[in-house]
């Protein structure tokens, strides 16, 4: 099964938005009482057995459940009954604002992330419709539950085969999107190895050094913007929360970092196909990007976007047919990439390698990642010797392929008419 997601811009009218808005405010009630009730259960079995706060106390009895999803997906059915602004709203969007809430319930108990908060007008910015029923698309209209047929920017064409599986209506300050989940029965085989290889490392000082030779420095995409924001967000301050005014101010100031991120995003998808010109594997660190962005750099890693980035990279990899893998990103920076000596610890001041085994000199970043090629290379080549890989020597039991030469998967991709700029 193929799964794309195209992205459009909605031009709904005025009774729409209305509609939008109001649907938006149900999700975001429905989200905030749930969390609620989960917070307030979770709290009353924090009491010690022998004593109760002199302060305040839940009155929750000890064996009243927990409220899972389905108890609560139960009392929300109960609950539409008797609520007409329940009853406006689709009830499968509800239920998938419950199904998000619990899934982030399960995320922090298995993945260390925060507990849910509680979300405002400015934080609930999208909901989700799981299921369509009859003809979706018309033209450049769509057609969505409680807001009937919806006019948007045909940006681009859908290709031809695939069917619309779901639909998130997205607010963003430049206007309303909807993104189309759009599904076709086919089985598109992952790239396999071959052509000219390629490790990248990445990095503050240059955004991405390639094994290569390439060096490409880290654009300031916060810092162009920065001192128009500094200005909007000082306002910000005079002016009395509630107001139009504020309100106002907020929608400039979430332009702007839209307009950042937009640009970022950009950059990184060109950035990505350059990357992919004449290459046939692409080798990265296997990095946990959510760590650098802590300390003193990191408002440069959330500039950055370096985990953006390897998203975005591996996503075009596969579209393109280059095969992507991580490696091990241990010792990068101190392993010399001809010998595969220990050259010891760096401090970041020091930007050249030099090799007291071989003698080998270059610059650090490059040296970094033609040890990430070389890794990537012997993992795949299972102990081969690594430089008869990384000269052109076949790996075993593949077939080796030109980089000029269009593979299965891509003449696929080509056939279905995706676009390269998709994502």
């Amino acid at each position: 099964m193929l799964t794309l997601s195209y992205e459009y811009k909605l031009e709904p009218n005025q009774l729409q938005i209305s509609m939008i808005e109001q649907t938006l405010g149900v999700c975001r009630t429905v989200w905030n009482y749930a969390l609620r009730e989960r917070k307030d259960w979770i709290n009353s079995r924090k009491c010690p057995v022998n004593a109760c706060s002199i302060e305040q106390e839940y009155l929750i009895p000890a064996d009243e459940p927990y409220p899972s999803y389905s108890r609560q997906a139960k009392a929300l059915t109960e609950a539409k009954k008797n609520s007409e602004r329940l009853k406006s709203v689709n009830a499968q969007v509800l239920q998938q604002v419950l199904r998000t809430l619990d899934r982030a319930f399960s995320d922090m108990r298995a993945r260390g992330f925060g507990f849910p908060r509680f979300k405002n007008k400015y934080r609930l910015r999208s909901y989700l419709i799981p299921q369509l029923k009859g003809e979706v698309l018309k033209g450049n209209q769509v057609k969505l539950p409680q807001l009937g047929w919806v006019r948007f920017r045909k940006s681009r064409d859908i290709p031809e085969g695939f069917k619309v599986k779901q639909v998130r209506v997205i607010r963003k300050a430049s206007g309303y999107f909807v993104m189309l989940s759009l599904q076709l029965d086919v089985d598109v085989p992952q790239p396999f190895p071959h052509g000219h290889p390629r490790g990248l490392d990445l990095g503050f000082d240059k955004f991405v050094a390639t094994s290569d030779g390439l060096e490409i420095k880290r654009p300031r995409f916060l810092e162009s913007l920065q001192r128009k924001l500094k200005l909007l967000q000082r306002k910000l301050k005079n002016k009395k929360k509630g107001s139009n005014n504020r309100h106002q101010l907020n929608r400039k100031i979430a332009r702007v970092h839209q307009r950042i991120s937009d640009t970022r995003k950009d950059w990184h998808f060109k950035l990505a196909h350059q990357l992919c010109d004449e290459a046939g594997m692409i080798f990265v660190e296997d990095i946990n990007f959510r760590s650098w962005q802590r300390g003193m750099l990191s408002k440069h890693a959330a500039d950055a976007g370096f985990g953006q980035f390897v998203n975005i990279l591996q996503w075009v990899c596969w579209k393109r047919d280059v095969y992507f893998a991580k490696v091990d990103k241990d010792g990068t920076s101190q392993e010399c990439s001809q010998c595969g000596a220990n050259t010891g610890k760096k401090t970041l001041d020091v930007r050249v390698h030099h090799c007291p085994e071989c003698g080998y000199i270059g610059s650090r970043d490059v040296v970094s990642a033609e040890v990430i090629r070389n890794r990537g290379l012997s993992d795949l080549g299972q102990g081969l010797d690594i430089k008869q890989i990384a000269c052109g020597g076949d790996l075993t039991g593949m077939e080796a392929t030109s980089s000029s030469q269009e593979p299965e998967t891509g003449n696929l991709v080509a056939r279905l008419g995706i676009s390269h700029n998709s994502a």
